[in-house]
């Protein structure tokens, strides 16, 4: 993991298209301003990790689930 350390209004640069600017730092809390393209998905940890939840939930359907449906 690569450490990095910035002040208020400094930014970071991932690649060429992804830029990351700390935008205020309060207490232990610290908000973040992100610039991606919008092809790129950008997710709080825990937001990404419901999704990817839900994902799996919706892939372990039974197949008898599934045959209650008419084509």
């Amino acid at each position: 993991m690569l450490v990095l350390s910035r002040k208020k209004g400094e930014t970071i640069m991932i690649g060429d298209q992804i830029e990351v600017k700390v935008i205020s730092v309060e207490g232990d809390q610290v908000k973040l301003g992100i610039i991606a393209p919008k092809t790129v998905k950008v997710h709080r940890s825990e937001v990404f990790e419901a999704i990817q939840k839900q994902n799996k939930e919706a892939l372990a359907i039974s197949v008898d689930a599934l045959k209650q449906f008419k084509l």
